[in-house]
């Protein structure tokens, strides 16, 4: 069966994309009206996602095909606003408060790109090892060729939280670099040097996108076309936006 998945769509994962959490502060509404375009742009190509996000739990995508939250109402209640979201427009019962970050800025995303619009998110652990994330990204890659109508994928993934002295995680000397290097791998789509980042290092400077760009540098076998829509630190955390498409 000729494969259907097209495009992914890179974007950052902080509660700031939503109004609610952040108010009308510029870098958010700059970051944020760059991950709605090009949320928008993915729905355009496809209306059922996949999602890859990093969790803090030491978990390997442990939910099967279906990812986690599916059904499930979440909030962002935990980050300062009892803000409903769903993976799914069919999604009803009760809130479930223990969605992970990366499932609730999902389905806020699924959401603003169009109501038709579905998505199953996948976990890795942010110290996940690199054969571990080939190995996910194998997984997906087969569940994105699996069905005769286009999907595409939703990488969430923040860069280094250690850029700035007033970055979440303080200053790290050793973030500046690795962040150059994780800028121009998703800039040129190289999914070589997305494969050579150091786990441990990264883990150190607060990267805790490593494992999903790794996954992402996986389900691609061929050199994308890469597009950048944002790429910046305006609160000393690495943020990429944009669209890798075969």
């Amino acid at each position: 069966m000729a494969s259907v998945f097209t495009a992914a769509a890179l974007v950052p994962s902080p509660p700031l994309l939503v109004p609610q959490l952040s108010g009308d502060s510029a870098p958010a509404g700059e970051v944020r009206a760059a991950v709605l375009q090009v949320v928008q742009e993915l729905a355009a190509t496809a209306t059922r996602w996949i999602a890859v996000g990093a969790d803090t739990e030491k978990v390997l995508e442990t939910a099967g095909t279906a990812g986690v939250g599916r059904g499930e109402v979440g909030t962002f209640a935990g980050f300062g606003a009892d803000v409903r979201t769903r993976l799914d427009g069919d999604a009803r019962g009760p809130v479930n408060p223990e969605l992970p970050l990366t499932a609730l800025v999902a389905g806020w995303l699924r959401e603003q790109a169009g109501p038709d619009v579905s998505v199953d998110v996948h976990l890795i652990s942010t110290i996940a090892s690199v054969d571990e994330c080939r190995t996910l990204g194998a997984r997906l890659r087969e569940l994105l060729d699996a069905g005769d109508e286009p999907v595409g994928l939703l990488v969430l993934a923040d860069g280094a939280s250690t850029l700035t002295p007033k970055a979440p995680g303080s200053f790290d000397e050793r973030a500046a670099p690795v962040q150059a290097v994780i800028d121009a791998a998703l800039e040129q789509g190289d999914r070589a040097a997305l494969l050579d980042l150091d786990p441990a290092l990264c883990d150190e400077i607060g990267a805790s996108g490593r494992a999903a760009w790794q996954v992402l540098a996986s389900v691609f076998t061929e050199q994308p076309d890469a597009v950048v829509h944002y790429s910046s630190a305006p609160l000393g955390v690495g943020y990429h936006v944009g669209m890798w498409r075969r």
